[in-house]
């Protein structure tokens, strides 16, 4: 996910200080909001689904640069749940079947991973945000309509791996591709093992070459100092804090990052939207 802060009405004097502004920057986004509903809280802190974790925003050249930047390598953590399937895929969704699950062992689990590792054919979810006649399929299913599955397509899975099993609750570690969706590897990692499974939470960790742990603004930090702070300046153009020195480029918010990390391990809060 990425995002822009353009077209709002702003002070005069920060309206200048923006406008003088290019490059990207992340902030960390948390569960509940859409990522629209994000940018416009940015915006609004400025002036006076669903995955949590690195959202990253671009401003004035920056928002050219979020397409190729986007299209590198992904990485999330995601806790799924064996024995039920949603419609969505998901926590959001309502569940549609159950399954037992209690023949899977750890092994065979990571036997499976090895299936969807490399460059694999994968059917994206019909909740989604790809669109049919311009509509967003999510939309159309919500109104009603009758949707078809997308056909499969080719994405990439750099690594995969299992960091917990405490059954019906496991954990992964994924780095992909674009367009490779966490939700349908949960989805189809459960029929694989001859039961069912759905994303409990979702939290991208690294977005391009922006990372959890090193580049994210908590919101208490959506200022217009830290983010001149933290922005990764465009190519050709340069980037200055308010006393005339160039940027650090991370700004440390660490500590409370691994608390909300922590939480989201003991399967207390996030829900996956990919």
């Amino acid at each position: 996910m990425a995002g822009s802060v353009t077209g709002v009405a702003v002070p005069k004097h920060s309206l200048s200080k923006l406008q003088s502004l290019n490059g990207l920057f992340a902030i960390y986004k948390k569960e509940g909001p859409t990522s629209a509903d994000v940018l416009n809280s940015l915006k609004e802190t400025l002036l006076k689904e669903a995955a949590s974790g690195v959202l990253v925003v671009g401003i004035g050249n920056g928002t050219k640069m979020l397409s190729t930047m986007l299209a590198g390598s992904k990485k999330y953590m995601a806790v799924g749940e064996l024995g039920k399937a949603t419609d969505t895929l998901d926590a959001t969704g309502k569940v549609v079947h159950e399954k037992l699950y209690d023949h899977i062992t750890r092994e065979a689990f990571e036997e499976k991973l090895k299936q969807f590792t490399g460059d694999i054919m994968q059917v994206p979810p019909l909740y989604s945000a790809l669109k049919k006649d311009g509509k967003r399929l999510s939309v159309l299913l919500k109104q009603g309509h009758e949707v078809e599955a997308k056909p499969a397509r080719p994405v990439t899975v750099y690594n995969l791996s299992l960091q917990d099993f405490t059954p019906p609750l496991f954990t992964l570690d994924v780095e992909c591709g674009g367009g490779f969706y966490i939700r349908s590897l949960v989805d189809d990692l459960g029929k694989a093992l001859s039961s069912c499974a759905h994303v409990r939470k979702l939290i991208r960790t690294k977005q391009g070459q922006f990372t959890l742990d090193d580049h994210t603004l908590q919101e208490e930090h959506w200022t217009l100092q830290h983010i001149v702070q933290s922005m990764q300046p465009c190519p050709g153009s340069e980037v200055t804090k308010e006393d005339g020195t160039k940027p650090s480029p991370n700004l440390g918010v660490k500590r409370a990052l691994n608390a909300q990390v922590k939480g989201d391990k003991n399967g207390k809060d996030e829900k996956g939207e990919l």
